[in-house]
Parts: C-alpha cells; sequence; structure tokens
C-alpha cells in the first residue's frame, strides 16, 4: 500500500502502479498514451480525441460534466483521473464510491510538470514522465528567450461565443498568454472566465482578438464577423489545444507558438 496526495491535497492509498485507468480529462488521457499506458488506460471522454482513434479502441463514459456511473463501475477501475476546473465536486464525489480519485489543478507549466511527475510516481513510468518533463521545461526556456524582444500586446482571448466569454485570471490559458508576451486584457476581472461584451475590446483597449477552437469552435466565419465589429483590433484564430492542455501537448505547443508570432508579426 502507497499513499500520494493529489494537486488538492487530496490523500488516495493504492495498492501498486493502476492497472486499470478511467480518465476523465482529455489532455491527461495523451499524456497516459505517452507515458506507456495505453493498454491500462481503459475509460475516456468523448472529448479524448488524441490519439486519434483512440474512442474506438476504449469505453466512452460521458463527457468531461457528465459520465455513466454504470460504464465506469462495470470497467471496476483501480484509479479515476479528474481535474478541478474540467469535471464536477459532485462527479468527484460520486466517483470515489467507485475507486481512488486523483484530481489535478494545473494553472502554469510547472503545475504541469508536477502533474506529469506525479503519474510517472502513481504509474511507474518515472523514466518516460522525465523525459517528457525534460522536453517541456527545454523547449518553454528555448522559446522565451527567442521572443524575448518582442512587444507586448494586449489580447482578448474568447472561449465562448453566446454568451461571448475570455480567459481570465488563474487559469493555465492565462499563463500561458504571458509566456507569450501576451497581456490579458482581463486578467482584473473578478470570474476566471468573464463574460464581456465587444464594447469592452476597445474599453479596454485591447489590440489583438483571439479566438480559440476551443471549447467553442471558432471558425473563420466568426472572425469575419469579429472584425466586422472590432475595428482597432487584429482578429485570430488560435488551436485552442496548444493553449490549454497541459501534459504532453505541451511539447508540440510552443513550436505552435513561434509559428504564431510568425502569422502576428512576418519579419
Amino acid at each position: 500500500m502507497k499513499t500520494f496526495f493529489d494537486q488538492l491535497n487530496r490523500e488516495l492509498t493504492l495498492d501498486g502502479p493502476p492497472e486499470r485507468i478511467v480518465s476523465l480529462v482529455p489532455s491527461q488521457t495523451e499524456l497516459l498514451v505517452d507515458l506507456g499506458l495505453k493498454d491500462q488506460l481503459l475509460g475516456i471522454t468523448k472529448f479524448c480525441v488524441h490519439p486519434e482513434g483512440l474512442r474506438k479502441e476504449k469505453t466512452v463514459v460521458g463527457g468531461t460534466k457528465e459520465v455513466h456511473l454504470d460504464r465506469i463501475n462495470q470497467l471496476q477501475p483501480d484509479i479515476i483521473l479528474c481535474n478541478k476546473e474540467e469535471n464536477t465536486l459532485q462527479m468527484v464525489q460520486d466517483l470515489e464510491k467507485i475507486a481512488p480519485v486523483h484530481v489535478s489543478d494545473v494553472v502554469s507549466i510547472d503545475g504541469a510538470v508536477e502533474l506529469i511527475e506525479e503519474y510517472g510516481e502513481i504509474f511507474g513510468t518515472k523514466a518516460k514522465a522525465s523525459e517528457i518533463t525534460t522536453e517541456i521545461l527545454a523547449q518553454s526556456a528555448a522559446f522565451e528567450k527567442s521572443i524575448l524582444n518582442r512587444p507586448t500586446r494586449k489580447v482578448a482571448y474568447f472561449i465562448w461565443e453566446d454568451p461571448y466569454m475570455v480567459a481570465g485570471k488563474d487559469t493555465f490559458i492565462d499563463h500561458l498568454l504571458q509566456v507569450n508576451k501576451f497581456k490579458n486584457a482581463f486578467s482584473e476581472e473578478a470570474s476566471r472566465y468573464p463574460e464581456v461584451t465587444l464594447e469592452m475590446l476597445q474599453e479596454n483597449d485591447v489590440d489583438l482578438v483571439l479566438l480559440s477552437t476551443e471549447p467553442f469552435p471558432f471558425r473563420e466565419k466568426h472572425k469575419k464577423n469579429f472584425q466586422k465589429e472590432v475595428k482597432k483590433a487584429a482578429v485570430h484564430i488560435v488551436d485552442g489545444e496548444y493553449f490549454s492542455w497541459y501534459g504532453s501537448r505541451l511539447i508540440l505547443a510552443f513550436d505552435y507558438f513561434r509559428k504564431l508570432h510568425e502569422e502576428l508579426e512576418p519579419s
């Protein structure tokens, strides 16, 4: 028996490395596969789209806010993986009646590294976890150095259309905006995901609007609508996975950020 603490400092006791895993967080599902745990991964959500084809191989137990508890129970998991932001407190409480639940809480790259290393300890994949975190930290350092002399831009990062909602303070998205030398125009709002109006963009002197492809799927048609309404700010669609997934996808994120800056400010 071994005792672990998740990122909310909740205690969970395991008999050994879990051999039957249910993951209710898409970015963590991808991380598990990259840690070499695909065979142990039994249940996932309908939003676990990476790696491609995984949903055809595993049992889909629902979404991130609602799950089929009976399906999860039938899988007889040794551990269930959740996230403070993506899953609900009620879900965690219900799932704890089935198996130990590990809840992540990631709002920075350091927090992501901590989670990956925790998984290495829990699942007996320390060497692979270390390989992933070493690469993430190396990519992060190189990227920050590469944009050192770029000017800071004031941005609004939209995650939803009706009502309009943006990423605010104490979010992983806000942290990655800072890493990119973007000043979040709504980081002082009380809510972590405040509702806004387009008029507030001008009031806050926003000069760059970022429309994320998730959770709301902003596309070119939305970009055109924004450009009609927002005269003083550039509008750009960004891949939401690179701004909000905090697992092994971070290894790829920094190359994406480099290309994004090239598109925004061509040399």
